[in-house]
């Protein structure tokens, strides 16, 4: 049976349920939703954002989404948790959060927008709700998605299995072009190539396919490119010698995962030993440390601990990682300064590393999803220095 990436009717009306009873202890009676990810994990719906407001609107009985005249039909196409209201464009003649409010007609009660929401579209829903008792910002979603579901967490596991393997096809493009001797591909290629090859297995192995921006897509970078840490690819061709970072991940079903992984292209010189060997430890102490009960503070202060200890700290550049889940950068934040308590069902990046300029950066990456018995790594493509050597 092919896998599935569409979350059910249950799973939405699940997710309503929760909504209504946060909103109830905090005296919300109107959500409104604008945010992309947001609209994906209340509606199911996704679409390619624009200036063109597309809404989640949830009341204690009732869900709507706001949409434009162009959506309609993709919208019904997608079976969305949510009864359309239509406006025709934007900025309108009508316009869009006038069209919401009429459809709440008389409200009186508290609206409640996200805290993420552009501050351009405030004015627009106070005015729509002129007669509301109070109009403010809410974060109950955003910490409602900090948890992940079981039915999440099966997309996250699918998006890990894809993501890992676009690492192994990207070892394999190089390894061929290296037996075939001649120039060794390019950045921009092997991004290419492992993007193309995970949305061909989703369209093969997959049904219901939740096309989403950023589908399947990495960083790739090599040589003293490498030290920089989000290095877009380029035409620089892998060179014998060098490292190179496969930085690849993607969306299953709208949810997210990534696998990174550093290589060396040939047998690592001492000094690429060295170094790779405090980014290896580095990453091992935080993927460990990633408990249900401690911070996310906590990670991030003992690996990069080790990695000044180590005395490289000059070469440090970021924090340990960060959460993922409809997107692949989210709250929680596993960084010193984020003292968030880690909970099982949450899913973070383990991702420290170090980057040394005009010579290479050294990252491995893992998705990790916090259990009640420990850090469960989903990605698991091999990195032990002898394992990530391509020859």
């Amino acid at each position: 049976m092919a896998f599935s990436q569409r979350l059910g009717a249950d799973f939405y009306a699940k997710i309503h349920r929760e909504i209504r009873a946060r909103m109830e202890a905090a005296g919300i009676d109107l959500l409104l939703l604008d945010s992309n990810d947001d609209v994906i994990y209340t509606t199911g719906f996704s679409h390619y954002t624009t200036e063109r407001p597309v809404v989640f609107a949830i009341t204690a009985t009732d869900a709507f989404l706001l949409i434009p005249e162009l959506e309609r039909t993709h919208a019904a196409h997608q079976k969305i948790a949510a009864e359309p209201i239509v406006y025709f464009e934007f900025p309108g003649i009508d316009k869009p959060f006038d069209v919401l409010g009429r459809a709440f007609s008389g409200f009186k009660g508290t609206v409640a927008y996200s805290h993420t929401i552009s501050l351009a579209r405030v004015q627009p829903i106070e005015a729509a709700f002129a007669n509301a008792e109070r109009v403010i910002p809410s974060n109950i979603v955003q910490q409602m998605r900090l948890r992940k579901h079981p039915e999440e967490i099966a997309l996250h596991r699918e998006a890990a299995r894809l993501s890992d393997r676009m690492v192994e096809v990207g070892v394999e493009l190089i390894r061929e072009a290296m037996r075939r001797g001649g120039s060794l591909p390019s950045e921009v290629e092997i991004e290419s190539h492992v993007s193309r090859h995970a949305m061909r297995t989703m369209h093969e192995e997959h049904e219901d396919v939740l096309l989403v921006q950023g589908l399947a897509s990495g960083l790739v970078y090599s040589g003293a490119r490498s030290a920089f840490p989000h290095g877009m690819p380029t035409g620089n061709p892998v060179k014998a010698g060098e490292s190179i970072i496969l930085s690849l991940g993607c969306r299953v079903g709208g949810r997210a995962a990534e696998s990174e992984r550093t290589l060396f292209i040939g047998e690592p010189s001492k000094v690429q030993q060295e170094h790779y060997a405090v980014a290896f430890e580095a990453q091992r102490i935080a993927t460990a440390a990633l408990i249900a009960g401690k911070t996310c503070a906590s990670a991030d202060n003992l690996a990069l601990a080790y990695i000044r200890d180590s005395g490289m700290g000059e070469y440090l550049l970021h924090r340990v990682g960060h959460g993922m889940g409809i997107m692949f950068h989210e709250p929680p934040w596993v960084e010193g300064g984020d003292q968030t308590v880690l909970e099982p069902g949450m899913i973070t990046s383990s991702e420290p590393a170090i980057f040394v300029p005009g010579f290479a950066g050294y990252r491995i990456a893992d998705t990790v999803l916090i259990t009640a018995d420990g850090p469960d790594s989903m990605t698991v493509y091999p990195r032990r220095i002898d394992e990530v050597v391509i020859q």
